[in-house]
């Protein structure tokens, strides 16, 4: 088991004061704070080493080629990818899934087609694919969701026609945490040849992930969720497939050579990444993955069992006025709690959590499609990461039991009261 606070010792953000209060940071799935380890690694590199990379012969751009290279061998050993060639480095999970949608679907989808995605998609795994579909004139199926937060696999089968060309899916939802099956989801799409693209923004940074397991075509996360920078992210892609793929953004770098009638592409993953990329964001990026390697994801993704089960406990004193949202088995779901406190908007509540120095995300979360199949306007989303603690689930608890004794005395019906005159 890991030891939060050895871990927040890392975090120089987790000791300042917001509102004199130290602060709680449970807004982890929106993005997580930076360790030191991170933050040198990308100093030292503008400090020593920066120069642009496969530019130059000269010693600096022979270091940060070598640098920026081996972060694409670091993060293919973190999902355990046959090859770094596999690796794509992308400004982050939209960027992924927009490739894959302009430089994998754009030439293979045709009119007629059916895309599938769920109801639960994040917006960034739907509206690529909506465009895509207006663009090739196919069709889009939306898989729904039970009551409890599970995803409909017999809605699935039933949906999976010999016209279904692509499935795209969350492997955990950013707003129920539900963690849904990838390899029954990519088995039941590979039956009619239709390609898979898994949408891990939600799942890397907290579980153990092995690509060669999941038995998805493609699988897009993002740097800033997982410890690392702003500005970086993976696309990782079956060799076969990428092989295969258009790039989606051409120019420098994305070639081996150019006349004014042809085009030869670099080999994979360069022709994929065009431009100067987000060097210091990559080495970032690879720091954070070594950093939660040493660590080990299972020991995070225990730890965030524990103290969703906590929470769920906590929850339970405070009688009817907190609705949570989502799968009530902490085994089936990431460190995310979506609930509402009857009575109050979800915006009041993340101000109020504020004003104790509790950092939670209140709204919509980028899936506006799952909150109107809840019925709901918004909800209030504390997320869980390696170093937060019970301590702070228990300061949390009590934050709320203030705010909700405080709408107790704002909503009491005032007392009439009758003056008789002499």
């Amino acid at each position: 088991m890991l030891d939060p606070e050895d871990i927040r010792r890392d975090f120089p953000i987790l000791s300042r004061l917001v509102n004199n209060r130290r602060i709680v940071y449970f807004d982890n799935a929106a993005s997580t704070q930076k360790p030191m380890q991170v933050i040198r690694a990308m100093q030292e590199f503008y400090e020593k080493h920066y120069a642009n990379v496969h530019r130059g012969l000269h010693t600096l751009s022979q270091e940060a080629s070598k640098m920026y290279e081996e972060a694409h061998e670091v993060l293919a050993k973190f999902i355990n990818a046959y090859s770094w060639r596999e690796v794509i480095l992308v400004s982050n999970t939209t960027e992924a899934i927009n490739t894959v949608a302009y430089g994998w679907g754009l030439w293979n989808i045709r009119e007629g087609d059916e895309i599938i995605i769920t109801i639960m998609d994040h917006h960034s795994n739907m509206l690529p694919w909506r465009l895509i579909a207006q663009l090739k004139r196919a069709k889009v199926k939306y898989i729904d969701i039970a009551n409890d937060g599970y995803l409909r696999y017999d809605q699935l089968e039933e949906a999976i026609s010999e016209r279904t060309r692509l499935v795209a899916f969350p492997i955990a939802s950013n707003v129920l945490g539900t963690i849904n099956d990838a390899k029954r989801i990519a088995r039941l799409a590979h039956k009619v040849g239709a390609v898979v693209v898994a949408d891990g923004a939600q799942s890397v940074p907290h579980m153990p992930t092995n690509v060669r397991e999941l038995e998805v075509d493609f699988l897009a996360f993002s740097g800033h969720k997982m410890l690392g920078p702003t500005g970086s992210g993976v696309l990782w892609g079956r060799e076969d497939v990428l092989e295969e793929m258009k790039p989606f953004k051409v120019g420098g770098d994305t070639i081996i050579d150019v006349t004014l009638d042809t085009v030869v592409w670099h080999e994979l993953p360069w022709r994929f990444e065009a431009g100067t990329p987000n060097i210091a964001e990559g080495i970032g990026l690879a720091e954070a993955a070594k950093y939660l390697m040493r660590v080990g994801m299972e020991n995070i993704r225990e730890h965030e069992m524990e103290l969703v089960r906590y929470t769920l406990k906590r929850f339970e004193e405070l009688g009817d006025e907190i609705e949570y949202y989502g799968p009530r088995n902490p085994g089936d779901k990431t460190g995310v709690i979506a609930f509402n406190v009857k009575g109050l908007n979800h915006h009041t509540v993340g101000a109020a959590l504020d004003m104790f120095g509790i950092a939670v995300r209140s709204g919509m979360h980028c899936a506006h499609p799952l909150h109107r199949r809840l019925g709901l306007d918004g909800t209030v989303r504390a997320s869980y990461y390696l170093y937060n603690t019970f301590e702070e689930v228990d300061y949390f608890i009590e934050a709320l039991e203030k705010i909700l004794h405080l709408k107790k005395n704002l909503l009491r019906p005032a007392t009439s009261t009758t003056c008789t005159g002499t």
